[in-house]
């Protein structure tokens, strides 16, 4: 199904050029206030490659190489890898104008939101204040910020439909010790020690055993672990409140490991002996492992993509008329055989059978979330078009073993990311059309 082949999973942004812009600057005062001539230097199938995209670009990684690393490769071969990779993105990008992909405002806003955050300002004036500073605008870096995702959305989107992990791979996967590792539950720890030698006196142990015991019937009472282990921990994580992050049961001493299997979230250990002395360990949280209940949401979807003759308002007039002939009386699966352009679905009467979160793309999610059972949505627009769903039924399910089969199909999936990556944009440049004007940048 279309929006399953290309759902919004475990999306990479990459923010290296966008942050690189307040970090080194595009460029100087002076250069900002250089007037380039623009033409093209490449026509790309449909589209160009411009003078004053290359030299934005070129002028962003030499700060950015000169700030890393204080030196430059030969110019001639940095230019040669600059317009090389602007070929490459025209590419990628007319790919996703081709399958309808499109950038919305809340993805800008939220990536803009991240850009100010990571540099340290409080504001978006002050971000504006930074670019301004280059003789750059809030509009170039959203513009630069639109295209990062929509690259990121097409590689996900394309690489992604390429690769197929079989069973019998998960199923290796999962019976390696890198799987077993990968897939076995995270445990958020709590921790206070109570030190006593191994050599040390009897009385000294019996007062540590008492402390501990006491310790022990307080957090049984409900006192708060932080600031018992702040208070009485002889362990180096006190001041964090006894603190020790997220472990697996690998990573753990064989005491600690035996000890935490038998517990649950929230619960704190006996006493644990060993040769430092008397330790507490408490669940703070998990991830992974055990019962794990989702939401699923049967739903099936009318969808209608926009096009020169049909533009948004047109596909939602037409979506509003095929929500009230369903109301009036139309089957819904018939209406949807009839009109909706998800090839996946369509012949299913819209059908998407039952789905957890997380499957579809943001928009889809949300609007699936909000209606109730039964229920018909209002048209609204995701980055394949224009739907109305109805929410058919919805169920508790354990997805305990299906979670952990795809995790391990996901790891697998991006262990081979990069290669086929790799493999369709060698494609993409094969099968192109290319008009090179610059003949310096021919091969």
């Amino acid at each position: 199904m279309q929006l399953k082949d290309f759902a919004h999973k475990h999306l990479r942004l990459s923010l290296t050029l966008t942050l690189g812009l307040l970090a080194f600057g595009i460029a100087n005062s002076s250069q900002a206030q250089t007037q380039i001539l623009d033409k093209v230097i490449a026509v790309v199938n449909e589209g160009v490659v411009l003078q004053s995209e290359f030299e934005e670009r070129k002028a962003s990684i030499v700060q950015r190489l000169q700030g890393q690393y204080g030196q430059l490769p030969p110019m001639e071969v940095l230019e040669k890898q600059i317009f090389d990779t602007l070929i490459l993105e025209q590419l990628q990008l007319e790919e996703a104008k081709r399958y309808g992909m499109e950038v919305s405002d809340q993805q800008i806003n939220a990536t803009l939101q991240q850009v100010v955050t990571s540099n340290g300002l409080n504001s978006m004036d002050e971000l504006a204040a930074s670019l301004a500073q280059d003789g750059l605008s809030i509009a170039s870096l959203r513009h630069r910020i639109s295209r990062d995702i929509l690259l990121n959305q097409v590689q996900q989107g394309v690489v992604n439909s390429r690769i197929r992990v079989t069973e019998q791979e998960i199923d290796n996967f999962l019976e390696s010790s890198d799987g077993k590792f990968a897939t076995s539950p995270d445990y958020n720890l709590g921790h206070i020690l109570v030190g006593a030698s191994s050599s040390a006196e009897t009385d000294e142990l019996q007062q540590a055993q008492q402390k501990v015991d006491d310790l022990y019937q307080q957090l049984q009472d409900g006192a708060d672990f932080n600031q018992l282990a702040i208070a009485h921990s002889d362990d180096t994580t006190a001041l964090e409140g006894g603190n020790l992050g997220w472990r697996k049961l690998a990573q753990l001493p064989e005491l600690f490991a035996e000890a935490v299997s038998q517990l649950n979230v929230g619960e704190v250990s006996e006493p644990l002996r060993s040769g430092a002395g008397f330790h507490l360990l408490k669940i703070i949280d998990q991830r992974g492992g055990g019962e794990q209940l989702v939401e699923q949401t049967k739903a099936r979807h009318i969808l209608l993509k926009t096009s020169e003759i049909m533009d948004d308002e047109t596909a939602r007039e037409k979506l509003l008329e095929i929500k009230q002939q369903i109301i009036d009386g139309a089957d819904f699966a018939d209406m949807a055989r009839e009109h909706s352009e998800d090839i996946g679905s369509m012949l299913e009467g819209g059908d998407l059978g039952w789905s957890s979160p997380g499957m579809f793309v943001p928009a889809f999610e949300s609007a699936m979330a909000k209606t109730a059972i039964e229920e018909i949505t209002e048209p609204f627009k995701s980055q394949y078009g224009w739907h109305i769903l109805q929410v058919e039924d919805r169920r508790q399910e354990d997805m305990s073993g299906v979670v952990i089969r795809n995790k391990a199909a996901q790891m697998l999936r991006e262990k081979r990311f990069e290669q086929e990556l790799k493999v369709w944009q060698i494609e993409l440049r094969e099968g192109a059309y290319l008009d090179i004007k610059n003949k310096d940048f021919e091969d």
